[in-house]
């Protein structure tokens, strides 16, 4: 018997990462001496700000190298819970959260703890690519809900009505969102609550990781601020994308108390409680937001320097995201065409011609839902991001 017929058919089901896939990729390519700009990954290029990194040498010097509670410090878990008082108008106690290592950690718990196998869970795509495999692992049945391109890849209320059935438990979405950078205004999320209250075996799981980096002119609205609902939403969030802490395994998990329970059950079998320092230093990173300001300023001029640069491609539909640090382009115009040696049939195919042709990495939309897209991350100095510009525009002329 071979090895991969060993292997769990669970597991055996799921699809690798395509961020992480195109990203191995280019390091391979820059392992061979090729100046490959990389811009498949969403990780901030900051770092980590100074009040936090001195937290976390305090804590190493003052001796909390412990384990920790499963769901957490008390200190963090006061720490986050005043956050979403504060930021968010969610009025959870300490009880009511639980941190785990990042937030994609915190999805996947929540999951594991809400869905039955042969539930429906209800994904609004384009997507991030791990939802689809979480809710699989999990024995769910991910039900694809597409926003259009026109409506800014936003799911109407109205799409949403129509696809809740008696097998739905969750409807998971993230805003602003990876891929696209949409963000749902107070009003649509409003309309939105208002589908869901309707179906008491609705519940919600909404990943806000992209908070602090949010355009929109009347800032962050959380749906799980909505009292109509609230005790049925699940509010993931983290500290990797704002604090430029990715490497930390920060996240966290606001929700319902017998849900904390569930997760914190499930937590205790599986990781238990999280990196101790990196809690420590998470308790202070709300103290100073100065850092978190002045990156979403830089993100906001990096969001004019690509999207502008590809609108000036011909072939390149784009739309302008209202928050985190992607653009994520129609490029189906060039399906069909080719240089002479590569034919573009699919986003796979034109992700893949950038990275040989431009030496540029992107990653294809399939993996996020959206075949006729590619997501460009914009978390990169704006010189590489203006080199990439340049190096996109000519490899795209060559394509005919």
């Amino acid at each position: 018997m071979s090895a991969v017929h060993q292997v769990a058919e669970r597991i055996q089901s799921l699809e690798p990462s395509a961020t992480i896939a195109m990203s191995q990729k280019s390091r391979e390519l820059r392992d061979q001496g090729i100046d490959v700009i990389n811009l498949s990954i969403g990780e901030p290029d900051f770092k980590t700000p100074e009040h936090i990194c001195e937290a976390a040498k305090e804590a190493i010097d003052a001796g909390f190298h412990s384990y920790t509670p499963v769901p957490g410090i008390p200190e963090l878990r006061k720490a986050i819970a005043d956050k979403f008082k504060r930021d968010n108008n969610i009025d959870w106690k300490p009880e009511n959260i639980v941190v785990s290592t990042g937030a994609k950690h915190s999805l996947a718990n929540a999951l594991q703890v809400m869905v039955n196998p042969g539930e429906e869970v209800i994904i609004f795509a384009p997507y991030w690519v791990s939802y689809s495999e979480m809710v699989k692992l999990a024995g769910g049945v991910p039900v694809i809900l597409k926003g259009s391109f026109e409506n800014g890849f936003k799911v109407t209320p109205e799409q949403l009505e129509e696809a809740i059935t008696d097998k739905t438990k969750v409807i998971m979405f993230s805003s602003p969102s990876n891929p696209t950078g949409a963000v749902f205004s107070k009003a649509e999320l409003t309309a939105i609550a208002e589908v869901v209250e309707k179906h008491e075996h609705v519940h919600v799981l909404a990943d806000e990781i992209y908070e602090y980096i949010n355009f929109m002119e009347e800032g962050h609205f959380s749906i799980g601020s909505i009292d109509a609902i609230k005790d049925r939403v699940i509010t993931v969030n983290g500290m990797a994308k704002g604090f430029a802490m990715t490497g930390w395994r920060i996240g966290y998990i606001g929700a319902a108390e017998w849900i904390v329970k569930g997760i914190t059950k499930l937590q205790g079998q599986v990781t238990s409680g999280t990196n101790h320092i990196a809690q420590r230093a998470s308790v202070v990173a709300w103290d100073d937001m100065t850092a978190s300001e002045t990156m979403k300023r830089a993100y906001l001029v990096r969001r004019a320097l690509v999207v502008d640069g590809l609108k000036s491609i011909p072939g390149f539909k784009v739309n302008v995201p209202d928050g985190a640090f992607y653009a994520f382009p129609d490029i189906s115009e060039f399906f069909g065409k080719s240089d002479g040696e590569t034919t573009i049939e699919n986003s796979g195919d034109f992700s893949m011609y950038l990275l040989m042709k431009a030496h540029v990495a992107t990653v294809a939309g399939a993996s996020f839902g959206a075949p006729n897209c590619i997501r460009i991350s914009t978390a990169a100095s704006d010189e590489s991001l203006e080199e990439a510009i340049e190096r996109i525009k000519k490899a795209c002329a060559e394509l005919k």
